[in-house]
């Protein structure tokens, strides 16, 4: 197995073992500065603010997905702003201080778009090597840019199936 396809599982790992460490480790530090009850007391803030934001945020994201659809126009961009409100409540519903500041890159209608461009940045540079899809040759076209026993197909070529029709009774 190439380490490229095991990468993500990798970092999955990771993530699940380093990233509550880290989480209890700068609770520790910041309870040692101010206090455990200030400590606790700003990660409730975090919590609440957070979920009150996203239902703000998640009204108005649903609001302009319904308005784009209204208008035909295709809604990936509120799509995306959709799953990032969702991705950032739930980072702010978990207790620590890095998910926080996260959740909240994904709650801001400002800081939002720089999001949407790294997670953008980082799915592009992980299909980088992926091969792209050929175009669609035309109505009939089960299997899009070649046929399931030859040589790719050209967009004028017409597909043919053989087969008899029947009158319906």
């Amino acid at each position: 197995m190439r380490l490229k396809r095991g990468w993500p599982l990798l970092l999955l790992i990771l993530i699940l073992i380093a990233l509550p460490i880290l989480e209890v480790w700068i609770m520790i530090q910041v309870a040692q500065q101010i206090g455990l009850i200030p400590m606790l007391a700003t990660l409730v803030i975090h919590a609440v603010g957070g979920g009150l934001l996203m239902r703000y945020e998640g009204i108005r994201a649903w609001q302009a997905l319904t308005n784009a659809y209204a208008t035909g126009k295709v809604p990936t961009g509120h799509l995306a702003d959709a799953a990032l409100i969702l991705m950032g409540g739930i980072l702010l519903m978990m207790p620590g201080y890095v998910t926080d500041v996260v959740g909240f890159l994904f709650l801001f209608r400002w800081t939002r778009p720089f999001a949407r461009k790294m997670i953008a940045f980082f799915v592009a540079r992980r299909n980088k090597g992926a091969p792209t899809p050929r175009r669609w040759s035309g109505p009939g076209d089960s299997y899009p840019g070649r046929t399931p026993d030859g040589p790719p197909k050209r967009a004028n070529d017409p597909t043919i199936i053989p087969g008899e029709v029947e009158e319906s009774p």
